[in-house]
């Protein structure tokens, strides 16, 4: 995907997250996140908005001196997301992707910090819309764009007591184009060696984009998905990252 289509998700997501979060109300559960209420989530993405806009909007090569900021009553929190998209939208949108900036990865461009920002926007979206008693929803071509994103960026943060997976597991999307393959880590301390092709695996895992991006998240159990194949693997698989 393009760096404008990230932005127009953005926009949209943003302002659905924002109606959602009105409708549930701050003491409302998050379902899809344990032990937050819609004032936690919306905190939590203001955060993550204000942290992403700086970095782009300073050029910022390190986080020296970054001074992050403070939680206002819950009257105010709407109100302060509010200027935050509009602060990271219009940083990504005055910047190219291809310009050097801090991230938390091996790809320091303003483009993985578009990407981020859509991706995690929408699937906070979608946490807001089930606390508001909505059926979730996400474009499938922005789904699997955040299957690859999980894959490249996320898988390699594996919990401390996580079992080893023991075993390849495939990745096809069924309603857009998206396919992965993942060989286990070879040693402790090694990474899954990914390709994006059709390979067969120990097992797979089969469905629409937005299924599978759940399930790869958390947000939803494994039997929203087809999985095909040694289920122990995928089981061993889908619970080895820590998300946290």
């Amino acid at each position: 995907m393009e760096h404008s289509e990230f932005l127009d998700s953005l926009r949209h997501r943003t302002s659905a997250f924002q109606s959602d979060i009105a409708a549930a109300g701050w003491g409302a559960p998050v379902p899809s996140c344990p032990g937050w209420t819609a004032s936690d989530l919306c905190w939590h993405l203001t955060e993550v908005l204000f942290f992403w806009g700086t970095v782009v909007a300073e050029r910022r090569q390190d986080l020296q001196g970054f001074e992050r900021l403070q939680r206002p009553d819950d009257p105010q929190l709407l109100t302060l997301f509010a200027q935050q998209a509009r602060f990271v939208i219009d940083a990504l949108s005055g910047a190219t992707p291809d310009e050097a900036i801090w991230t938390w990865t091996a790809d320091r461009s303003v483009g993985f910090a578009g990407r981020r920002m859509a991706h995690e926007t929408a699937m906070h979206a979608c946490d807001a819309a089930i606390t508001a008693g909505r059926e979730p929803s996400m474009d499938p071509r922005l789904a699997s764009d955040g299957i690859d994103e999980f894959l490249t960026h996320f898988i390699t943060r594996v919990l401390a007591d996580a079992e080893p997976v023991g075993g390849s597991v495939h990745i096809h999307c069924g309603d857009v184009p998206g396919e992965w393959t993942l060989q286990p880590p070879s040693s402790p301390g090694s990474l899954y060696a990914m390709t994006r092709e059709h390979a067969k695996g120990d097992c797979a895992l089969r469905g629409p984009a937005a299924d599978l991006l759940f399930v790869l998240w958390r947000r939803t159990g494994p039997e929203t998905i087809d999985i095909v194949g040694d289920a122990d693997v995928a089981r061993r698989f889908l619970a080895a990252t820590n998300l946290s």
